[in-house]
Order: C-alpha cells, then structure tokens, then sequence
C-alpha cells in the first residue's frame, strides 16, 4: 500500500526558510519521479516542483525558480523541498504526489507572516 507522508512545515517570517520532507513507502521509490504541490486557501492546488526518478533533472514553477529546491534520498525512499525566501504568498498546505498517479500525502501546513 501507498504511503507518503510529509513534514517539516510551521510558521515562518517572511525571508525565512523551511525544509519539507516527504517520506514514501509501499512502493519502488527510486523507480517513480515526485512532485510537490501546493494550494492555498480558496485556491487551486497548483505544481510547485517535480524531481525525475534518479534526481537527475528538476523542474520549478515560475513563482518559486530560484528560491525552493526539490531533491530526493533514493536511499531513504524520501523527497524534499528546501524553500528559502519565503514571502506571505507562500502561505499554503504543501502535498507531494507521485507522478502520475493519484496517491497523495495528507500534506502539511506552511504560514508565512510576521
């Protein structure tokens, strides 16, 4: 059975920084490339960052290019989002999926305010 399950989310200022982590089980995670997404209050959940299978190559959406990082622990079966310079419309549940399909994680909450 599918498991992702994220962490690492909390209240930030604004500038501030924050590492999300998600941990996968239930399948071959070195096999399957991830995404992380996000969606804020009375929004759509939108793509934020997606890894391939061997971390070879990323990709970002235009809001967050140069300030979050997606990489991954194929050893620990674990995908992170390091995300920097955070600004107040960052402010959302953050979820990692595995691509393509429908399995999602329960997602954790990041606030960015003063």
């Amino acid at each position: 059975q599918v498991h992702l399950v994220e962490s690492g989310g909390g209240l930030v200022q604004p500038g501030g920084s924050l590492r999300l982590s998600c941990a996968a089980s239930g399948f071959t995670f070195s096999s399957y490339a991830m995404n992380w997404y996000r969606q804020a209050p009375g929004k759509e959940r939108e793509l934020v960052a997606t890894i391939t299978a061997g971390g070879g190559s990323t990709d970002y959406a235009d809001s967050v290019k140069g300030r979050f990082t997606i990489s991954r622990d194929n050893a620990k079966d674990t995908v992170y989002l390091q995300m920097n310079i955070l600004k107040p419309e960052d402010t959302a549940v953050y979820y990692c999926r595995r691509r393509g399909s429908n399995y999602w994680g329960q997602g954790t909450q990041v606030t960015v305010s003063s």
